[in-house]
């Protein structure tokens, strides 16, 4: 690479998916060290790219391409290129010369969730399954400010597996998602198995993939996003394949690594309670709009919201409100919102330092009171020993009294008998002397 002469115009093109993976020596300067990341197209890429498609295809006047580079958010070139061909087909069997906007949504549906599978008969309970659960995700959606407007509803299975699904559109293309609208993503994704639990009581395998995109996306606002209140600001993982499946790598202990997954948990299960909030709340609209589904099976946003409006009594003006994302907080509300903060955090204190000493002046209360009864209890302790002490003493003066009564009528009785006898005694003399 260093041999090349410096007269000769040469040029070195070299590509790769993984670049962290590279020789440093390789990537010195003089060397490759001009780099071009070929990232997927963004709406403007993505709507050049249909066009250069769709050059050589004839279409009709119902084509909007910027509508489909809208709906295709994440796709690459070859994607569109696709997309395009498939549209050209669904045209030329369905007899017609053009390509319409109809056949393009069509094949959008085709490259991203795989043809129609006509063939796959459900069952009539399995049907109604699937019909709530695909409308418990599109209903959620209705119902939160955050979440991206409903394009289509089906329950017509699919090659690619699906059973049936939500196509959402976004109004704009975004860079960034807020908070709110992540976790307004999250609970529409749970919705779903949300359904299935109110009506059926029990829950499907239909909800696999659904659980494992809430997971990826709970488990990134902990590790990446920073939204998490328990680890806040840190970072917990690291992109090792960026190019290839973007594979995340934990950058933390084992033990820090159990307390992500807890914190993931605890995000989804706010999810799911706030999905089952929602749809518990609006069960008679969910009612409605799934037996229209079964009936049709696949009905467009605009069906769909025609009928929630219908059944929850709101019109589309009072539904549209406030569409900004982001609302910037004034620097006055926000100096006021601080001030406010450490009143109150000042308040709360207060009201610790009153709940304190309340409690110590009641402990003090509680501690007099326990004494004066002990000294009361004492003293009728006392008094009581001092009264049996009485009573002892009572009842054995009254046995002395008893014993020297008892002694003394002895010694009475003894004299009487004394009597008796020299009474007697004398009466026999006299006898004697008689005779």
């Amino acid at each position: 690479m260093d041999g090349f002469d410096t007269s000769k115009g040469l040029l070195v093109l070299a590509a790769t998916n993984r670049p962290e993976v590279l020789d440093q020596a390789l990537l010195r300067p003089g060397r490759f060290d001009r780099r071009i990341i070929v990232d997927k197209p963004d709406l403007k890429g993505r709507v050049d790219v249909l066009k250069v498609h769709a050059k050589d295809v004839h279409m009709d006047e119902t084509v909007d391409l910027d509508a489909i580079a809208l709906a295709t958010s994440g796709a690459v070139g070859s994607d569109l290129a696709n997309m395009i061909n498939e549209a050209a087909i669904l045209a030329v069997k369905k007899g017609r010369k053009a390509v319409s906007q109809k056949d393009l949504f069509e094949s959008v549906e085709i490259v991203l969730v795989g043809k129609e599978k006509k063939d796959r008969i459900l069952s009539k309970e399995e049907r109604r399954i699937v019909s709530y659960h695909e409308v418990g995700h599109a209903l959620v959606s209705a119902l939160q400010k955050h979440s991206e407007p409903v394009q289509k509803i089906t329950i017509v299975p699919r090659t690619m597996g699906a059973l049936g699904y939500v196509m959402n559109v976004p109004e704009e293309e975004k860079f960034l998602n807020t908070e709110k609208e992540i976790r307004a993503m999250l609970v529409e994704f749970v919705a779903g198995r949300a359904a299935e639990e109110i009506v059926f009581d029990t829950v499907t395998t239909g909800a696999a993939n659904d659980i494992e995109k809430a997971t990826r996306v709970a488990r990134a606002m902990v590790t990446q996003y920073g939204m998490s209140k328990r680890f806040g600001l840190i970072g917990l993982e690291l992109q090792a394949t960026q190019y290839l499946d973007n594979r995340p790598i934990m950058n933390c202990s084992d033990v820090t690594a159990a307390d992500v997954d807890q914190e993931v948990m605890n995000i989804l299960k706010e999810s799911y309670d706030e999905a089952k909030r929602l749809l518990s709340e609006h069960r008679n609209t969910l009612d409605q709009i799934a037996d229209f589904l079964i009936a049709k099976e696949t009905i467009t946003g605009k069906e769909f919201m025609e009928i929630f409006r219908r059944v929850e009594g709101i019109s589309e003006d009072e539904q549209a409100g406030d569409n900004e994302r982001i609302h910037e907080k004034p620097a006055a509300a926000a100096e006021q919102a601080q001030e406010s903060g450490s009143a109150g955090a000042k308040a709360e204190q207060a009201r610790e330092n009153e709940s304190t000493g309340a409690e110590t002046e009641q402990a003090q209360e509680s501690g007099s009171a326990g004494a004066k009864a002990e000294q009361v209890q004492e003293n009728k302790t006392a008094g009581t020993e001092t009264e049996q002490a009485q009573e002892s003493r009572s009842a054995g003066a009254k046995a002395d009294q008893a014993q020297e009564s008892e002694s003394t009528g002895a010694e009475t009785e003894q004299a009487r008998e004394s009597e008796s006898t020299g009474a007697e005694t004398g009466q026999a003399q006299e006898d004697r002397n008689a005779e």
